[in-house]
């Protein structure tokens, strides 16, 4: 591969049916692995969230620091946001008292200042973009904003909203799949498409892991974290080799998004 090929590549991965499934699968993980360390370790959400960040700061060091996109590397960090998202979001709303829809009103706030500083800084938020230490670092800073949001909006849907689990499950599935079909069918952007399946499928995978691993008597299956956790990773491996990542080619994104 030439050097011009090397920097046309962007260092995330294209966006295919196994990315979303990945996705989804990592943000339900987040979840369950999030609340295994804070709640079943009893480390509370504190501790718990200092420990995913410090993982979570390693992570993207990493990931910037490398030259290329590798799959493996990406897809740990991307649960790295899950996890740190999972445990900031339940101390803000819970232990800082905060509640849902202030926690998710506030994350809100904080992802759209994100995204204007992305656009600032490089003129635009496409995917395809990132492959310059500068992108790749509002990107990553991004989707930790996004995932700390989708705990947020998954947990008020589920609990203050009174539709539970499976119902948020249904609502969220939906609201995805109307993203979908506006894809096929209408010329809206297709970064503001990606980036809101993105956020949604955050609180999709919150309530799905919540589901699993909740008490009977709170509407879950009351399933081990710990088991659900290694369940998720081993479906997450088996993705990445029944579909495997390749990175993004930023020229042809300029085109499609």
């Amino acid at each position: 591969m030439t050097p011009v090929d090397q920097r046309a590549l962007s260092k995330v991965p294209q966006v295919t049916v196994g990315f979303w499934a990945l996705k989804i699968a990592a943000t339900t993980l987040g979840e369950t692995g999030g609340d295994a360390v804070s709640m079943s370790m009893g480390l509370g959400y504190l501790i718990s969230t200092g420990f995913f960040g410090l993982i979570f700061a390693i992570a993207v060091y990493a990931q910037i620091r490398s030259r290329a996109f590798h799959p493996l590397l990406y897809w740990f960090t991307i649960v790295a946001t899950t996890t740190v998202g999972t445990t900031l979001a339940d101390l803000a709303d819970r232990s800082l008292g905060l509640g849902y829809a202030g926690g998710s009103a506030l994350l809100i706030a904080l992802l759209l200042g994100t995204f204007a500083l992305w656009y600032r800084a490089t003129g635009t938020v496409s995917i395809g973009s990132v492959h310059t230490a500068r992108a790749e670092a509002y990107y990553w800073l991004t989707i930790m904003c996004s995932q700390t949001l989708g705990t947020a909006l998954g947990d008020w849907t589920a609990d203050t909203a009174d539709l539970g689990y499976a119902g948020a499950a249904i609502g969220f599935g939906a609201l995805l799949a109307l993203i979908v079909a506006l894809h096929y069918a209408t010329r809206v952007s297709k970064t503001i498409l990606f980036w809101l399946a993105f956020v949604l499928t955050r609180p999709l995978g919150a309530v799905v892991g919540d589901y699993l691993d909740k008490p009977l008597s709170d509407g879950g299956l009351a399933l081990s974290r710990y088991a659900a956790s290694a369940v998720l990773v081993l479906f997450m491996i088996a993705c990445l080799w029944l579909f495997p990542s390749r990175a993004t080619d930023s020229r042809l994104s300029s085109r499609t998004h």
